[in-house]
């Protein structure tokens, strides 16, 4: 089934809907495209193109793969980084649990390919969607739904319309423990925990199975801070434990895990203590999978723990110099609608002219309209206009979602590989 879904992306037809994409291929497949291997520099994509490199992808898949199992996590990568069923199986082929998503539209695109193991990291009260996850569980039994309750309110509606579906089996729960005061979602105290736990377990169509967060929404989180919330993460799953709210289960889980604190994760959860089943210690992190060139290259984890391993910033955005009305100001073709700007303005890395490529020294993006970035130019930089100059991006997530499909580039520009995203 997954294979046959995702072979089936190959079959669409290449035409004005993907930007980027060369103006001659339109009528070809997906697939007919790729397997003629075009160039990205030379064989008629237009700018902005935004494209993946084969060869960082890959090494950053990979080193997760090798993080998380050297760590004894099991890991579901946060999906909606990249809303791309190609990037979900190779995340599952590299030991994936299943992928971790936020909202039910992102599930049902996963469930369409194949995803047998879905963690919903929010609380889930849309009727419709509950009716949903219960038809789907129903007609598949080897489909696994998790989700977060924080609230008694929430468990009622969960319940209620859980009920109205005629749901043969429960939903999977896990109490999120909020951050603290001032973040985002979460049970504040330990006691409202307990109050949420108390309400599954008088719900007919609810089970716990664990407690999960989010560190990344500690306030003025630093790794003092990080490591105390998430050693309140694991106190209350034993807390959990010792009152018997995890009786009967195969497994416990304890979940958490973002892309900026994930080596905090790893040693706190190395502390967990042995419980009344085994215990899934459920990484989340997804950003990796393209990393930036930004904000999570400075937050990365990595940086604290080198000897782990690292990632590299996979995304390039193509954009070609339009204007160059003065030495110190030039403009290209790509603006708000084509790159992320959100966390960090894009950063100019290299400029390709008549083939050949050097970095882009002298040269600043300063500013975004929606189709131009502006850049502000030294006495150095070597900039004409027809150069293609090569951007930066930070913040994955909002990268991935300004692109339906995404050219995947080895490093002399060979495309072998397009990636489609679904938001």
């Amino acid at each position: 089934m997954v294979l046959d879904a995702l072979a089936r992306l190959t079959e669409e037809r290449v035409d004005h809907r993907f930007k980027g994409l060369p103006p001659d291929a339109a009528g070809l497949t997906v697939g007919e495209l790729a397997a003629q291997r075009r160039n990205l520099f030379t064989d008629g994509f237009t700018t902005p193109v935004l494209a993946l490199s084969a060869e960082r992808l890959e090494h950053n898949l990979a080193a997760l793969e090798t993080y998380a199992e050297r760590h004894g996590l099991a890991f579901a990568p946060h999906g909606k980084t990249s809303m791309a069923p190609q990037l979900f199986q190779r995340q599952i082929e590299r030991g994936a649990w299943g992928i971790t998503l936020a909202v039910p539209h992102q599930a049902r695109v996963a469930r369409a390919y194949g995803i047998r193991r879905i963690f919903l990291a929010n609380e889930l009260v849309d009727a419709a969607a509950l009716r949903w996850v219960a038809a789907e569980q129903d007609a598949d039994p080897a489909f696994r739904f998790v989700c977060y309750v924080d609230s008694v309110r929430g468990v009622e509606l969960m319940d209620s319309a859980l009920t109205a579906s005629g749901a043969s089996r429960p939903v999977d729960v896990v109490v999120e423990l909020g951050a603290g005061e001032g973040a985002r979602t979460g049970v504040r105290t330990e006691a409202e925990c307990a109050a949420v736990a108390d309400a599954v377990a008088g719900a007919r169509t609810l089970r716990l199975v664990g407690v999960a967060g989010y560190e990344g929404e500690v306030p003025g989180a630093d790794p003092e801070r990080v490591r105390a919330w998430l050693r309140r993460l694991v106190a209350l799953a034993v807390d959990f434990d010792k009152a018997g709210r995890f009786a009967g289960l195969d497994e416990i889980v304890v979940s958490a895990g973002g892309s900026a604190w994930f080596d905090a994760v790893a040693d706190v959860f190395a502390e967990v203590p042995e419980l009344s089943a085994p215990v899934l210690k459920l990484l989340r992190s997804g950003a990796y999978v393209s990393h930036d060139d930004g904000h999570y290259e400075r937050l990365t984890p990595f940086n604290r723990v080198p000897r782990e391993g690292g990632l590299e910033p996979a995304f390039r955005l193509w954009t070609q110099v339009v204007s160059r009305p003065s030495a110190e100001q030039a403009f290209t073709n790509a603006g708000k609608r084509d790159a992320a700007y959100d966390l960090d303005l894009p950063v100019a890395r290299v400029v390709r002219r008549d083939g050949a490529e050097r970095p882009a020294t002298g040269i600043e993006v300063t500013g975004l309209s929606d189709q131009h970035a502006w850049l502000r130019t030294s006495a150095e930089a070597d900039l004409e206009v027809g150069d293609w100059v090569g951007l930066g991006l930070s913040h994955p997530c909002t990268s991935f979602d300004k692109w339906v499909l995404i050219p995947v580039a080895e490093a002399d520009g060979t495309v072998v590989d397009y990636i489609r995203t679904f938001f």
